[in-house]
Order: C-alpha cells, then structure tokens, then sequence
C-alpha cells in the first residue's frame, strides 16, 4: 500500500555541491546547493538550480561562470556553512579558512581542499518558477591526484556527501552493491534457462 504525499521532489539521494563563484567586485563565494547533477554528457554539462534570492544568482548571471566543488566528508560542517549565510554579509573564505584558486579557464574560483572541481561556462538559463537552471558546459574538470588510479576518481576515496531533503541530513554513499550494466544480465541468464 503506497501513501500519497502530493506534488513532491522527493528523489534520493541528492548531491551536496558547492558552487563557487566571483561577484562584480572579484570577491570569491561559495553556496552550497543540492538543486543539481549532471544534465548531458556530449558536451559534456552540469545543471544547477538557484532562487534568485541568494548572492550566487547575481554572480551568475553577471559572470556566466561557476564552479562546482565536490566536498568529502571531511569539509561537512564547512559545506554546510556555506549553505546557511550569504556572501553578501560574509566572507565565507576567511570564516571557513578553504582557499579560493581562481581557475584559467572560467571566470570563477574553485576550492583547492575540495577532491572535485568542475569548471563551468553558462551555456543556458532556464527560468522554472522559484528556481532558475543554470546549465554549465564543464570545460575542465580536475581531481586531486592522491584519489584517482589511471586518471579515474575512486569515490571511496572522494566520500562524498549526499543530502536528504525530508530528513534535512546528510550522509556518506556507503558500500559498493554491484557493477553497473553487469547485475542485470542476471535477469537475462534467468529469463533464458
């Protein structure tokens, strides 16, 4: 038996991203966001969602560039800082003590502490209601070279935060289930016999 909760995002999990950008001055700020993930792979592009209220919104439109910064679990209270104040009343850099590095090939700063950075040209904006999409080409992606074997991430060394909006908790990913595009062939060999 199901229970109908009505019109509701509830989709599990959510990632904690923390988007960074410059305001109009050249100030570095960061937000974290969980409104977001990839949208295309060819080009490759990342999809976040904003109200127009916070800080980033202005910086975004004004810049047309972002980054995104994959936090592990050590940085949890710091990704949640940056989540709970505005840029516009706070430097959340010099609170939190993470260093901003500005990229060369957008103009936006990433978070050197962080495993993941992605950096993001604004390619489309898309106006939803409450939310505005900002769709983000990747034009480069970097990773810390102690979490990767043969240039690919290992995301038990990344541990990265995921966020769950009804509980208002975050969590770490867990254990490893089963090999992707490999489990369901399984289902075929039973189908078969």
């Amino acid at each position: 038996m199901k229970k109908s909760l009505g019109p509701n995002t509830l989709v599990y999990p959510t990632p904690v991203l923390v988007v960074c950008t410059y305001d109009n001055e050249g100030n570095p700020n960061a937000m974290t966001a969980a409104w977001g993930g990839i949208c295309c792979s060819s080009p490759p592009c990342v999809a976040i969602s904003l109200r127009k209220a916070t800080y980033t919104y202005g910086n975004l439109m004004s810049k047309k560039a972002f980054t995104i910064n994959i936090p592990s679990e050590k940085y949890v209270r710091e990704a949640d800082y940056f989540g709970m104040v505005s840029g516009k009343k706070e430097d959340k850099f010099a609170k939190t003590g993470l260093t901003p590095v500005k990229s060369d090939i957008v103009d936006a700063p990433y978070i050197s502490e962080f495993p993941v950075n992605l950096e993001c040209k604004i390619i489309q904006v898309i106006e939803l209601g409450l939310h505005t999409q900002f769709i983000g080409e990747v034009m480069d992606a970097k990773i810390d070279d102690t979490i990767q074997e043969k240039g690919e991430p290992i995301i038990e060394q990344i541990k990265p935060l995921i966020f769950a909006l009804d509980s208002r908790n975050y969590y770490g990913i867990g254990k490893q289930i089963g090999q992707a595009y490999s489990l369901g062939n399984e289902i075929g060999k039973e189908i078969n016999s």
